[in-house]
């Protein structure tokens, strides 16, 4: 299931580069499709929960954090390209396993923290491969940040709630605050803004909010019964491969990659390898 969350997210690099509006506005416009689409499925399946309004306050404010990490991770292939922007998100891993022992109370492995240093390692080859992209690269590690905290916000509320009401309330949480920055983006940007999408990029939007949205987050929430956080950041390191290969296929960006792109490339697939390699064991062994 985690899996098959991964290969879908390997499409949103590609949705990103093809809707045509800014990112804030097609993060504003992904969660509230999202928010809609994945409403009716609960009422019309009868799977519509209903919780205490603290409760929903909770889980709407979790939101933020998709939301946030969202906006980052478009304007980062707005600012560079899909590759970039998916290989400065395979620094998850790295900060969920530094954050975890102060957001969520964990212990620190070692084991993690290498696989993660691994991980950066490769990003660093790349970070250093064009002096034009360092822009993209570093919102790619911010909205790494926010996901990294969504990751271990959700590990938590999944004990408790429903993973599709999660989705519901967060996608409600995700529209509303990034419906409440919309103004102070255009303000900010009042010339390069373009918020209206096209017939073709609303198709786009309802691809990308019921596969690579409801899919994904449902999904993932159901793998965080079962996995722990770091595993399931660490696992999304694979996305890139998926996304840097469509970006090739349809984009042609392979132009624009030269070897030390390839190398960290390499050495984040290695990470990845060596954590399911670890986690197949252990899985074993209990």
């Amino acid at each position: 299931m985690l899996h098959i969350a991964v290969i879908l997210a390997g499409f949103t690099g590609i949705f990103g580069k093809l809707i045509t509006i800014n990112d804030i506005g097609l993060v504003w416009f992904r969660a509230l499709f999202s928010m809609i689409l994945l409403y009716a499925l609960l009422k019309g399946s009868r799977k519509f929960r209903t919780y205490g309004r603290r409760d929903q306050w909770r889980l709407i404010a979790s939101g933020l954090l998709p939301g946030l990490h969202w906006v980052l991770f478009y304007a980062s292939i707005k600012y560079s390209n899909i590759s970039i922007g998916v290989i400065s998100f395979c620094t998850s891993g790295c900060f969920t396993a530094l954050l975890g022992p102060l957001v969520a109370g964990k212990r620190l492995y070692l084991r993690e923290l290498l696989l993660s240093l691994l991980t950066v390692l490769g990003v660093g080859l790349i970070f250093a491969f064009d002096t034009g992209y360092r822009l993209g690269i570093a919102l790619g590690l911010i909205s790494s940040v926010f996901g990294s905290l969504y990751m271990l916000t959700n590990e938590r509320l999944i004990r408790r709630y429903d993973a599709a009401m999660i989705n519901y309330y967060q996608m409600m949480g995700i529209t509303l605050g990034v419906g409440l920055l919309i103004p102070v983006y255009v303000y900010a940007l009042p010339v390069a803004v373009r918020l209206i999408p096209t017939r073709t990029d609303i198709g786009y939007l309802l691809v990308l909010s019921s596969f690579c949205t409801i899919a994904i987050y449902v999904m993932v929430a159901e793998a965080l019964r079962r996995l722990s956080a770091f595993t399931v950041s660490l696992s999304f390191n694979l996305e890139p491969v998926y996304s840097i290969l469509l970006a090739i296929l349809f984009f042609d960006e392979g132009r624009q990659l030269n070897m030390a792109f390839y190398a960290g490339l390499l050495l984040i697939i290695t990470s990845v390898s060596l954590q399911l390699y670890v986690s197949l064991k252990t899985s074993k062994i209990k």
